[in-house]
């Protein structure tokens, strides 16, 4: 295994790990009052948060390698091309059906956590989260196509998966910390945010936006079709 092949990895892995679905799960988690986990106890929003990221991290190991050992030895690039054909064609769906709802106005209702979020659902919601997610994730399959051209070995192919499941996660990770440190200021920041994107609101209509998600959608079709 060769240096190159681990700063790859660890490139792809730092791209993917800018993912919002995770990211905003945490920083949701973050803006709550401390939740009740049982009588007379609580859970801190941190605690919630390094649930879901270890979710999260274990979603990303566990699929990376049931896709690394189900590839053929022999023919596993071209196996895994077409998964990530699979992966640019789910995208350019969703990106068509994102433009056609912005070619009307409509309301958003206000993003929030299920009243049965608690510490013992944490972990499972922060898989299903990333597992949901993981479809677009092109910069995780180009890694395991990697790894698996280079014929890395089951061994090595742990430990990249696990150091690219760490890697992931660092932003939440980042995230908490921040939040324990200062906590209040962190809070507010992220209330502003909230109020910008998660809050109840009215979506106007946008032909021009809905213009730019379906040319996304055309060229992600093309590259399906090229890769």
């Amino acid at each position: 295994m060769s240096f190159a092949l681990v700063g790859t990895v660890a490139a792809l892995a730092l791209l993917d790990s800018l993912n919002p679905a995770t990211i905003g799960l945490v920083a949701l988690i973050l803006l709550l009052p401390v939740t009740p986990s049982g009588a007379g106890r609580s859970t801190s929003p941190v605690v919630l948060g390094l649930c879901v990221a270890a979710g999260a991290a274990a979603t990303v190991f566990a699929v990376g390698l049931a896709v690394y050992l189900a590839a053929d030895a022999a023919a596993v690039a071209g196996g895994l091309i077409w998964v990530r054909r699979l992966a640019f064609g789910a995208a350019a769906v969703a990106l068509l059906v994102t433009g056609l709802r912005r070619l009307r106005a409509r309301r958003v209702a206000a993003i929030s956590l299920p009243t049965w979020f608690s510490v013992w659902t944490a972990a499972p919601t922060g898989v299903v989260v990333t597992g949901a997610d993981l479809p677009n994730a092109f910069p995780y399959f180009i890694a395991i196509e990697r790894m698996a051209a280079a014929g890395v070995g089951l061994s090595w192919a742990i430990v990249l998966l696990i150091g690219y499941a760490v890697v992931y996660c660092l932003p939440c990770l980042i995230l908490l910390l921040v939040g324990q440190l200062w906590g209040q200021e962190v809070r507010d920041r992220l209330a502003g945010i909230y109020r910008r994107f998660g809050a109840a609101r009215e979506v106007p209509r946008s032909v021009g936006l809905a213009l730019t998600y379906g040319v996304g959608a055309v060229a992600l079709t093309a590259l399906a079709a090229s890769v």
